[in-house]
């Protein structure tokens, strides 16, 4: 059966391991002496997220989030952008297709948006709200490779409104380093 905590937690365990070391990584992910891996989903959250941010600065925290993304249902996301891409000229008309809006692309003043009218993440269903942003950064994680492979280039990825952090919706500019249309 698929245990999206378990994967969570491996994901987390190697992020964080790869920025320190396994004692690190096995004190914030499972707490001392493991005292933490029977919280539920939602406490082990935010109990996970403190340890990180206390540990590391905002800038590791981000970069270890971002790696945590678990890659679910990537290949048939990443199929669909790569249809808009071979179906566009241009970055506007990417996003202004009727199937990019109905995944939630946008493109306003030169910029792309992807967002989301829900919280697409299965760990925060019983999370009302988060003190921070840090646990939201692995949808930019995800959504940093999504594009990256189905544009060809590097590409950045702003988180600007988390619904768990109190916004009506998932908001992210998505930031094409280079040119997709060649």
């Amino acid at each position: 059966m698929f245990d999206i905590r378990k994967i969570q937690e491996q994901v987390i365990f190697s992020a964080i391991k790869a920025a320190s070391n396994d004692e690190t990584a096995t004190k914030i992910v499972y707490g001392e002496h493991g005292l933490f891996s029977s919280e539920d989903n939602a406490a082990w959250v935010k109990a996970t997220m403190n340890r990180l941010e206390n540990h590391f600065d905002r800038s590791t925290v981000k970069q270890i989030r971002m790696n945590c993304q678990c890659g679910y249902g990537m290949d048939e996301k990443l199929a669909f952008v790569k249809e808009l891409v071979a179906s566009s000229s241009n970055l506007e008309e990417f996003a202004c297709q009727d199937r990019a809006k109905a995944a939630g692309l946008s493109y306003t003043k030169g910029e792309l948006y992807l967002q989301f009218p829900f919280c697409p993440c299965p760990m925060l269903a019983d999370v009302d709200k988060l003190d921070t942003d840090a646990w939201c950064q692995c949808t930019t994680g995800y959504s940093k490779v999504l594009f990256e492979k189905a544009f060809g280039c590097e590409v950045g990825v702003e988180l600007l409104k988390s619904i768990k952090m109190g916004d009506n919706i998932c908001l992210m500019k998505i930031i094409p380093r280079d040119s997709i249309w060649k």
